[in-house]
């Protein structure tokens, strides 16, 4: 425990002195800072009286904020630097000190504010996606209030109707302004700006910048004819080409020209009173313009999505990959031993290793059976690691279809375990012809033909079936009288090595023919699937396409 007490204040005390160790940022920052204060009270208000009616110098301190360190330290000096470059603002433009000192403090507290409840609520500072967008949104129109709130009441004439207005101002004003410029700066990361770096994106950007400059300039300049529908597509632009920090970027410029085009009198709402047509402009940038942020969120999220699921095809790839070459291992490795294990028991069978008795004849011969089923498995282990690997040789050619059915039911006839049966070949329709490989589509045949007779053996009957299936398509079926299988059996049936169950029962079988039998079906261009119910037999069904 106590070991554990002193990593976390060691990661605290590091993150503290961040500040110390890498200062360029943070005095950058509040060099910012303090151009921004001067360019909102000298450009972006209305007046002497009313106060800047888009603050982007709020964002940009919380941005920097939040991705530069944390830690007690790092907080007071950070904060002390950002309330000296807000305090400088207000001198350089002319405020007296009281004012100075008013409007730097109410901008200063929704800064720390807006900093403690994001660090609480969003502390991956994600706002690639719209749900920490809308975090970020929320955090900061709570975080702006208490300033808002303090101006009507600390300085009643900071907007032309009164306090309220004022309040009004203050909120959307300051809001806004954080939102995107926070938005902004969250969103650079090394990935994004490794991405930004490229020729084509820079001038992407580039053009894309001057479109919107020209656009914003006409829709609120001097012409004065509501045209603010010709900024959307751009932003929409922005957005599918840019992503989130270019959309914020192109938001930021948009609302700074926007909202000096509305203070002198220019733009859609030039026949309002001031305060009117800055309310209406901040509400169009607010609900008219920034979704497309939403946009680019919503883009970012596919994106991501998307290669969250290349990465799993290409982990399933390798892993199926490591696996079908783990099985050509392992079928390669038991080839050997099993041959010389077989050669062995045939010849203690025979007598040549000595005199035997039955019981030891039978042994014997149960030995060879068992190693012959051990032999057949290694192939089948084999195949089914070439047919996930692709290495499976397919040679597509004309194939008459009622002879392969004949030569799988002549096979059939002949295995012990058909003994009895009524194998029978029906042909709905002579002469059809399919496109396939002969011998695979017969190892095919053969394993579910080996399976209908195992396993539907109490229906005594097994049938090889030929029809159309459809336009171009012929369908070869193998059919049993057996107990059926039901639905949740038939969910499972072409999974390796699952047998349904019946691993203890006396029936043979090592649970991936009918895997095998589906893949190399589709290696010729067709299809597998069963058709069954509970006490009604299976129909086992390939569909290959037809040849004229």
């Amino acid at each position: 425990m106590r070991t554990a007490s002193r990593s976390a204040a060691d990661r605290h005390a590091r993150a503290g002195t961040s500040f110390f160790r890498h200062p360029f940022a943070p005095v950058l920052t509040a060099f910012a800072v303090c151009a921004l204060a001067v360019l909102a009270i000298k450009v972006l208000t209305a007046g002497p009286t009313v106060i800047s009616t888009v603050w982007l110098a709020s964002g940009l301190a919380i941005a920097v904020w939040l991705r530069c360190g944390r830690g007690l330290a790092y907080d007071v000096a950070f904060g002390g630097m950002t309330a000296f470059a807000l305090m400088t603002g207000e001198l350089l433009v002319g405020n007296p000190p009281d004012r100075a000192i008013l409007f730097a403090g109410l901008s200063f507290l929704e800064i720390v504010l807006a900093v403690m409840i994001l660090r609480r609520f969003q502390p991956r500072l994600e706002i690639g996606t719209v749900a920490g967008q809308v975090r970020l949104l929320l955090c900061i129109i709570v975080a702006t209030l208490p300033s808002a709130v303090l101006c009507a009441f600390l300085l009643r004439h900071g907007a032309l109707d009164g306090p309220l207005a004022g309040m009004r101002m203050w909120w959307l004003g300051h809001s806004l302004g954080s939102v995107l410029m926070a938005a902004a700066g969250l969103a650079v990361t090394g990935r994004t700006l490794a991405h930004m770096k490229s020729p084509r994106k820079v001038a992407e950007f580039v053009v894309l910048m001057t479109t919107l400059v020209v656009a914003a300039l006409f829709v609120f300049g001097p012409q004065s004819m509501a045209t603010g529908f010709l900024i959307l597509p751009i932003l929409l632009m922005f957005a599918v080409r840019l992503g989130v920090v270019g959309t914020a970027v192109a938001l930021t410029v948009l609302t700074a020209i926007a909202i000096k085009g509305t203070v002198a009198g220019m733009g859609p709402y030039y026949n309002m009173e001031l305060d009117d047509r800055l309310g209406m402009v901040q509400m169009l940038i607010l609900l008219g313009y920034a979704p497309a942020l939403i946009v680019a969120g919503l883009l970012h999220e596919r994106d991501a999505m998307a290669e969250r699921a290349r990465q799993g095809r290409i982990k399933a790839e390798q892993a199926s990959v490591a696996k079908s070459r783990l099985l050509a291992n392992v079928a390669h490795e038991i080839k050997s031993p099993i041959g010389g294990i077989i050669g062995i028991a045939e010849m203690w069978a025979s007598g040549h290793l000595g005199k035997v008795d039955h019981a030891q004849i039978d042994m014997a011969q149960m030995m060879v059976r068992t190693a012959r089923q051990i032999e057949a498995l290694s192939h089948d282990l084999l195949d089914v690691a070439k047919a996930e690997s692709g290495a499976v040789r397919i040679e597509l050619r004309n194939t008459d279809v009622y002879g392969v059915l004949e030569d799988a039911a002549s096979g059939l006839r002949l295995l012990p375990e058909a003994q009895g049966l009524d194998i029978s070949v029906i042909e709905e329709e002579r002469g059809l012809m399919v496109r396939a490989d002969s011998q695979r589509l017969a190892q095919i045949l053969a394993n579910l033909g080996s399976n209908a007779a195992k396993y539907g053996r109490s229906g005594g009957t097994v049938r090889f079936r030929s029809s159309r299936a459809g336009d171009h398509t012929i369908r070869l079926t193998v059919e049993d009288d057996g107990p059926g299988l039901t639905e949740e059996k038939q969910a499972q049936l072409f999974e390796p090595f699952n047998r349904l169950g019946l691993e203890r029962s006396t029936i043979e079988g090592h649970g991936i023919g009918l895997a095998l039998s589906k893949r190399l079906a589709e290696l010729q261009e067709g299809q597998m699937g069963v058709i069954s119910a509970v006490g009604e037999g299976a129909a086992f069904w390939i569909d290959l396409p037809e040849v004229h």
